[in-house]
């Protein structure tokens, strides 16, 4: 029996598995909380949810929306992550606290999206998830990148590795400009097969807005145009991602989306695609 003495609750597997994720996704709504720990029905999502609360094991605040509406966001409580042995992290938001054009957490729900399509939907025949990584600090010391997330996935003839870069439209083109040299020299630098074992990863872009144009699941036509400028010798434009490596082709740079490897999601928090 775990929780205080008026709303004890006995830990089911499906529990665990979603205080296990939390620690990975940090904050979650209903939806993603479905999809993660396979909850059959919104009823018993509902249910489960509000039990883990009531036992202090998830906090539970509210994100305002059009017409006055609520929705509620769930992450581990401070009890929950002593349980689990992890850092006590997420947003720090008080408990049925509401809250308004939280930038953080629409960020953080789009990366979950991502997350959950790869996780947890059907892959191309032959392809396997393999894991995914969080990050709360720079790669490396050289390296000032803090990835949104990354994804290893088996295939047939290897292991495909991406990095994730959700941008909501609030970033750059500067931003955009260190962000790509700093892959670029992570790359070349050796660093990513130092620390990850594999040759080469690609950098996935979602939700990728540039000026007032949007690219969800449009072909990446006007994000090809404004990487444009980036390209010089060091770059390769190709069909293949936007991928980094070395050995003879040290580098080559497009936004392209090849259909095979084009995962289209759509959620509340819009459409957007994610390239793999």
């Amino acid at each position: 029996m775990i929780g205080n003495n008026r709303h004890g609750i006995v830990l089911q597997d499906r529990d665990r598995k979603l205080l296990a994720e939390l620690s990975v996704m940090r904050v979650i709504d209903r939806e993603q909380a479905k999809r993660i720990a396979g909850f059959g029905s919104t009823t018993r999502a509902n249910i489960r949810l509000l039990r883990l609360t009531r036992a202090g094991l998830l906090r539970r605040f509210f994100l305002g929306t059009v017409g006055g509406a609520r929705k509620g966001l769930y992450a581990l409580s401070p009890h929950s992550a002593k349980l689990l042995d992890v850092p006590y992290r997420g947003p720090r938001r008080g408990q049925d606290q509401t809250v308004v054009a939280d930038f953080f957490v629409l960020h953080q729900l789009r990366i979950n999206d991502i997350y959950c399509t790869v996780k947890c939907n059907p892959l191309p025949e032959g392809a396997a998830f393999v894991r995914w990584l969080s990050f709360h600090e720079p790669l490396s010391k050289d390296a000032a990148l803090i990835p949104d997330g990354y994804a290893e996935i088996a295939v047939p003839d290897g292991t495909f590795c991406a990095f994730l870069e959700v941008d909501r439209g609030h970033e750059s083109r500067s931003v955009w400009q260190r962000k790509v040299t700093a892959y670029l020299n992570f790359a070349v630098s050796g660093a990513f097969d130092r620390q990850f074992h594999q040759p080469r990863f690609r950098t996935s872009l979602g939700n990728l807005s540039v000026g007032s144009v949007h690219c969800g699941l449009q072909p990446l036509q006007s994000p090809q145009k404004f990487f444009g400028s980036l390209r010089s010798r060091q770059f390769n434009a190709t069909d293949s991602g936007l991928q980094f490596g070395r050995g003879q082709r040290m580098t080559s740079f497009s936004l392209s989306c090849p259909d095979e490897i084009l995962l289209p999601m759509q959620s509340n928090h819009g459409w957007y695609a994610a390239l793999l």
